[in-house]
């Protein structure tokens, strides 16, 4: 079997979704924790689904490079979901449900009536499942992921212990003089950008998994805010990078062998925290 990986591994395509995923699952971890702690899990699954949205305008435009319209589509999208969010009419999670199900249709509409595709079921399933996308990413896309995962992982790094601040506790951050809001803000466009650069990997419809299975995993081991999130980092790391590895050795698509790993290690974990807590 390790002669059949080094044989893949040989392949620059193989390498590429490697490379793509592994920063993909870093990133999408460390916001993970903050999204659970705070109850707002499902605005991946919002996000992405605007995202689907504008890759069907993208696709009706022709435009050769999506990522110039999506990326700022679903980073206003995790604004406005904020603003309405706070809306004591229009609760978090019923705004999340309204902008996705309303992009989610409307996206699937306009690659219905304009769609010049011969295999418009496919190339739904691809976006929607990530069955192969991020097979084929050419080297100039795993250079972009590569530098927005890294600013990804740069700011968390800088303002860990502002995002730590706002996730237990707004109300007291914001009475010592901490700009909530604008950390608030700064976690929605970070998701938004994650988002984006996870469609490749696990498709649209399984990116709220990649974000939620390791936080609520590393919550079964650890109580600690530092310690879950350094093992939910190491967890969709590994996860991932099995994932990708199953996948191409069984021929299975891409985000589904993803996602079932996870779902494995959050059994893993549960049965884990429920031997320790015997033993304790």
């Amino acid at each position: 079997m390790f002669e059949k990986i080094a044989f893949y591994l040989e392949y620059p395509f193989v390498r590429y979704a490697l490379i793509v995923g592994i920063l993909i699952a870093l990133c999408s971890s460390l916001l993970g924790v903050t999204l659970v702690l705070k109850r707002f899990s499902f605005i991946g699954d919002g996000l992405s689904h605007v995202a689907f949205g504008a890759i069907a305008i993208a696709s009706v435009l022709k435009l050769t490079n999506n990522m110039f319209l999506v990326l700022p589509v679903t980073i206003i999208s995790a604004i406005l979901l904020l603003r309405t969010g706070q809306n004591a009419k229009i609760k978090g999670d019923a705004a999340i449900a309204m902008i996705s199900v309303g992009a989610l249709a409307f996206g699937y509409l306009l690659m219905n009536i304009f769609s010049t595709s011969s295999n418009l079921s496919g190339d739904v399933c691809s976006t929607l499942f990530g069955s192969t996308s991020i097979l084929t990413l050419t080297e100039k896309e795993v250079w972009l992921s590569a530098v927005l995962s890294f600013v990804v992982i740069v700011i968390f790094v800088l303002f860990y212990n502002k995002i730590f601040a706002v996730t237990f506790d707004e109300n007291f951050a914001k009475a010592i003089g901490t700009a909530t809001n604008a950390y608030n803000l700064l976690i929605a466009v970070i998701i938004a950008v994650i988002i984006v650069l996870a469609m490749n990997l696990v498709g649209s419809l399984l990116i709220s998994a990649l974000v939620i299975f390791p936080a609520l995993s590393a919550m079964r081991l650890f109580n600690s805010f530092r310690s879950v999130t350094i093992c939910s980092a190491l967890l969709s790391v590994t996860c991932a990078f099995l994932g990708i590895m199953i996948s191409i050795l069984a021929g299975t698509p891409v985000g589904s062998t993803i996602v079932a790993v996870d779902v494995a290690g959050f059994a893993f974990c549960c049965l884990g925290g429920f031997v320790r807590t015997r033993l304790g």
